[in-house]
């Protein structure tokens, strides 16, 4: 842990906080029996810290770009490829507490479970020391370069932007299934224009669900 707090540059007061961020569902599932023990809490704390301080970025170092273009670029730095490189950098995989599936699977390289990681990291500092070292991390880490171009589309706000052409069009998206175990699960969402269908994708969250809902609702409707 000495090693893994030096990389990212903090030092924890409540170790366990770390331990926490580092713990995959499959290990809590298989150690713990119970899945409230995973990091899967402080991922959902994380990426809110997350969302916030990238967006603050770029509403101060980029006050020529409009809102889409905004979300498309916020989109793009916290996407799972970036975070997963993140944790690379780390080797945050090197310390990951994973179930034995996981491990024989080689779960410490997934790009999805690495970039859940960096988030549950994010919200262990936060939790332990406050927003401005949780921001420190981000800005070191994630915000050390602004992208000039947006390499991954967020599909949402495109999806959002081609309905608002038309007044009163209102998009949902809804969880209509879901499986797998809960270290692996599988996420189905339906995207709706008005009440009605219009795309459908799975994911192994239900944000990339919707995203995947969302692009193929795009390819339908153009």
């Amino acid at each position: 842990m000495k090693r893994l707090q030096e990389a990212i540059g903090y030092q924890f007061r409540d170790i366990s906080l770390l331990e926490n961020a580092l713990a995959h569902s499959s290990y809590a599932n298989e150690r713990f029996h119970n899945s409230l023990c995973s990091n899967e809490r402080l991922e959902f704390l994380g990426d809110s810290v997350l969302g916030m301080v990238v967006a603050e970025h770029l509403y101060r170092t980029c006050p020529d770009r409009l809102e889409g273009e905004l979300s498309r670029m916020r989109a793009d730095m916290v996407c799972e490829a970036s975070l997963a490189a993140i944790a690379v950098k780390l080797n945050l995989g090197d310390h990951l507490l994973l179930g034995r599936g996981e491990t024989i699977s080689g779960g410490n390289k997934r790009a999805s479970i690495l970039a859940d990681a960096v988030e549950s990291v994010i919200a262990a500092i936060y939790l332990d020391g406050g927003f401005a070292p949780a921001k420190a991390f981000i800005h070191k880490f994630v915000l050390f370069a602004t992208p000039e171009k947006t390499q991954n589309v967020d599909y949402k706000t495109a999806l959002q932007e081609l309905i608002q052409q038309k007044k009163g069009q209102v998009v949902t998206y809804t969880l209509v299934g879901e499986s797998g175990p809960d270290h692996n699960k599988e996420f189905v969402v339906q995207a709706c224009v008005n009440g009605s269908p219009v795309g459908q994708g799975a994911g192994s969250s239900k944000k990339r669900a919707e995203q995947n809902a969302a692009k193929n609702a795009l390819e339908k409707l153009q």
